[in-house]
């Protein structure tokens, strides 16, 4: 039994290309993004993956790199689960912002706490602890339990979303998650023991 769950972070979005807080708005793949998931495809056809059932946000960036990558996987038609319950962080007030005008009104300082701590939330938004009380829940109930019967599993997300995951993959402290940074196009791939911890952790790197 496989055990198989591989986590990528959609290709870059036109808002990450112009260094926009972007969050729930519903924004799509750059060029550049296109060239990401489909290499993500790629690098997963390399390894030789396929894949019983994916799991993505409800989010167009996030669909749409799941669409390419399983074109590159000759695996179009998989079955398919789009929920907000693996949509990006809500960034509230900031979203759409400029994120060095966000540093030039509230500080370098605050803007990296809002962007990297575990607990506090940026002005009506969700913090990191927000977004993984609405990641962990689907995870256990919908993701998980495929995993346990020996399906193949891929979920494409966002950085946040997947940054909570991993938080409790990977066994990491709030203090360690402030470190992790997920980049875009990256397969994550697990393997899990029984017990469902993590028995081999591989990152899809170029």
């Amino acid at each position: 039994m496989d055990r198989l769950l591989v986590l990528v972070r959609h290709g870059q979005s036109d808002w990450n290309l112009k260094n926009l807080f972007t969050g729930w708005k519903d924004i799509d793949l750059s060029p550049k993004g296109i060239d990401e998931a489909r290499s993500a495809g790629e690098k997963l056809k390399a390894g030789g993956y396929q894949f019983d059932v994916a799991y993505t946000s409800a989010l167009i960036r996030a669909q749409n790199t799941l669409k390419l990558m399983l074109e590159e996987l000759g695996q179009t038609g998989l079955e398919e689960y789009r929920d907000q319950a693996l949509n990006e962080r809500d960034y509230g007030d900031l979203s759409g912002l400029n994120k060095d005008d966000a540093r030039k009104k509230w500080g370098e300082e605050q803007v990296h706490i809002w962007r990297r701590s575990y607990a506090t939330n940026p002005p009506g938004g969700e913090s990191l602890r927000d977004t993984g009380a609405r990641v962990w829940p689907y995870y256990l109930t919908r993701i998980l339990p495929d995993v346990m019967r020996g399906r193949r599993v891929v979920v494409s997300a966002h950085g946040n979303s997947l940054r909570a995951l991993v938080m409790v993959l990977d066994g990491l402290s709030t203090d360690d998650i402030l470190k992790l940074e997920i980049a875009t196009g990256v397969p994550l791939v697990y393997k899990l023991n029984e017990d469902t911890t993590v028995a081999e952790k591989q990152i899809l790197e170029d």
